[in-house]
């Protein structure tokens, strides 16, 4: 059995609480992640996402980022 590197973004409200919803895609890269949030940000934001942060393997990746 092959494990594979799980990159998934949480997602943050306006107040700094975690959502959980909406829910990120799994990702087995970092570069797919971070991908898949340029071209979804938009819609992230009208969902009430003020601010995302990339995990990989449940550790904090990246700085957290906030959605314009």
């Amino acid at each position: 059995m092959v494990l594979r590197p799980q990159w998934e973004w949480r997602f943050d409200a306006a107040d700094g609480t975690v959502l959980d919803r909406p829910i990120s895609p799994v990702f087995t890269t970092q570069y797919d992640a971070e991908q898949w949030v340029g071209e979804h940000w938009r819609t992230l934001a009208a969902q009430g996402v003020q601010a995302v942060t990339l995990m990989h393997e449940s550790v904090q990746a990246t700085p957290t980022l906030t959605l314009p």
